[in-house]
């Protein structure tokens, strides 16, 4: 059996000149935890071209959906951005990565942090009936350097609140928090410096850092990958895996593709 399978693609839209989604066809055995990443990709001149992407699609969902960028010189993604309806894209049988709840000890208020398309892991997991059971409160927090890159994060979650089932959880639980930092905006700032000035949590209207109640979730640039798990580590949060659940986690198969 091959390592990869063959799915469909199913749609696809453009939200910027660097930022797209599209959907794929899912083989039934494909199993995945929320909030995990495949290997996925095209084949090239015989060969498969593969990177590492979370799921933005939730494991109970019918359908797979992910969120990517445009690098027009990259290796995947200068091929991938043209992908249309119907064309065949390869997808990886085995999910893995860190960014699932099972990573970290149990808390009251949980801290999904990204910046670009690091959101798309925690698309996956707002969208998982288990995390609003579990935490008192979630909030995504999505930097961006302009305004028009947030457009697939507030469609996001506009869908979800308005969803039958999912809106009466989101309502009373997820605090979504979108900044930019190179044009106005009602939240301005990278997301390292409002934590550490305590600006995103004044802005929310909700407590600082609190090592007893908070967990957190990192994904997204090398910068934020690097300050704000020192940062956390600094104030006595432990980093959690697979053998030991901690007090934050970070996925670092994302940093360029």
């Amino acid at each position: 059996m091959s390592v990869f399978q063959k799915e469909t693609v199913l749609s696809v839209r453009h939200w910027t000149d660097s930022l797209f989604s599209f959907t794929a066809t899912r083989d039934p055995g494909f199993r995945f935890q929320n909030g995990q990443f495949a290997m996925i990709g095209l084949e090239v001149e015989g060969k498969p071209l593969m990177r590492a992407y979370s799921m933005a699609s939730a494991n109970h969902e019918e359908e797979l959906e992910f969120f990517s960028i445009k690098v027009q010189d990259g290796p995947l993604t200068s091929r991938l951005q043209k992908i249309r309806e119907g064309d065949i894209i390869l997808v990886g049988r085995k999910a893995t990565g860190t960014l699932i709840t099972g990573n970290l000890i149990p808390g009251k208020r949980l801290l999904l942090l990204s910046t670009g398309t690091g959101l798309a892991p925690f698309a996956s997991l707002i969208k998982d009936p288990d995390v609003y059971e579990n935490y008192e409160t979630i909030v995504l927090a999505h930097g961006c350097r302009q305004v028009s890159e947030l457009a697939y994060g507030e469609h996001l979650v506009d869908g979800l609140r308005n969803h039958e089932f999912f809106g009466p959880l989101i309502r009373d639980k997820l605090v979504y928090y979108p900044t930019v930092t190179r044009e106005p905006f009602k939240n301005r700032g990278r997301i390292t410096d409002l934590i550490a000035s305590n600006q995103l949590f004044d802005d929310i209207g909700q407590s600082g850092l609190d090592i007893e109640t908070d967990r957190i979730m990192l994904c997204g640039s090398p910068a934020m990958l690097e300050e704000l798990p020192a940062m956390f580590s600094a104030r006595g949060f432990v980093e959690g895996n697979h053998s030991q659940p901690g007090h934050f986690v970070i996925e670092k198969a994302f940093v360029e593709r």
